[in-house]
């Protein structure tokens, strides 16, 4: 029920183009920097900056782009398509399982 109402309220923040910190049980939080939620991007590059506070568990973030996992992930998106896109960020532990902290932004690409 905890993990639960966290990811509601995370999610509300999210659509609200609120920047905050989304948290794990262990103690990990995710914050997606820049780009800001609802941003728009000139060019088809971007570059993404995260702050991950490493929990009992977490030792790296995973980034999705479009639901896609970017394995590999340098910081900058390169040949984005125009349109929107969704980017995702997910703690993650020694053994690549994701855990419950993440965060997210929707961006549009002109």
């Amino acid at each position: 029920m905890k993990r639960l109402v966290m990811a509601s309220i995370v999610a509300v923040m999210l659509v609200a183009g609120v920047s905050a910190w989304a948290g794990d049980e262990d103690g990990s939080q995710l914050k997606i920097v820049s780009p800001e939620n609802g941003a728009v991007v000139k060019g088809d590059q971007l570059e993404l900056k995260y702050e991950l506070a490493k929990g009992q568990h977490a030792t790296h973030a995973h980034v999705y782009l479009d639901g896609q996992y970017q394995k590999g992930f340098s910081g900058t998106f390169k040949s984005l398509a125009p349109g929107k896109h969704e980017i995702k960020v997910i703690a993650a532990n020694h053994d690549h399982k994701t855990l419950a902290a993440e965060a997210a932004v929707t961006i549009e690409v002109q």
